[in-house]
């Protein structure tokens, strides 16, 4: 077995000087990003359809999902009908979100919505653990109307309601949905960050092909779910 290479060992004051010229682009990133949510706030709305999901306690307004809130995330999960396990990716970044309650101080809410049958996605959630409230848009175009078809992919959307009215703000899919995970955070600050093939690492960095090392659906049902 190979042994990966590591970082070579320096001095204190050449260290710190590394780190200061890390430090300085992390603090350009920082502003870039700054940027980019003032830019967001200032993104125009559009009128959504009157759409009817399904709940825990039956069909239920896109309006009403919001719980009285203004502002809702929601996260649309992959989904296969019938499948034993669900998309582990979605499975393993939603199992991020534990502690949701902060967000009701600022008037929103955060949910799951999927295509599967309602039924079939609380038996699941349950299973893997999952602590978000899910719906169902089993039974209307919720999920492909707003870049989710079933069987297509995931992504995040963003609403905001004012009465019965629902806008939507903003959307993103694939790598965009990083900005919302703690877990990629935590990994890239390692010296050997997320070890995947596709990122640029010094020669003899550890590297595995791409999503080896995410836990899977049977991982994640087995740290967090009922069994």
């Amino acid at each position: 077995m190979t042994t990966p290479a590591t970082p070579p060992v320096v001095d204190q004051d050449t260290w710190r000087t590394a780190l200061d010229e890390l430090r300085a682009r992390e603090k350009a990133a920082t502003r870039e990003l700054d940027a980019i949510a003032a830019q967001r706030r200032r993104l125009p709305m559009v009128e959504m359809p009157e759409y009817t999901l399904t709940g825990a306690d039956g069909p239920i307004a896109l309006a009403d999902v919001f719980d009285g809130r203004r502002q809702l995330i929601v996260y649309n999960h992959m989904w296969t009908d019938g499948a034993e396990w669900q998309c582990g990716g979605c499975t393993g970044f939603t199992s991020q979100f534990t502690r949701l309650e902060f967000l009701a101080a600022y008037d929103a809410r955060f949910v799951i919505v999927t295509g599967g049958p309602i039924d079939e996605a609380l038996a699941y959630k349950a299973r893997v653990g999952n602590q978000m409230d899910w719906y169902s848009s089993s039974e209307s175009s919720f999920g492909a109307d707003v870049g989710a078809a079933p069987g297509t992919g995931f992504a995040v959307n963003v609403f905001l309601r004012e009465g019965d009215t629902v806008y939507r703000t903003w959307h993103t899919d694939g790598r965009g949905t990083e900005q919302l995970s703690h877990s990629f955070a935590l990994i890239d600050l390692l010296p050997w960050g997320r070890q995947e093939e596709w990122q640029d690492s010094p020669r003899g960095w550890p590297q595995s092909p791409t999503y080896s090392k995410w836990l899977d659906s049977p991982d994640i049902a087995k740290v967090y779910g009922s069994g």
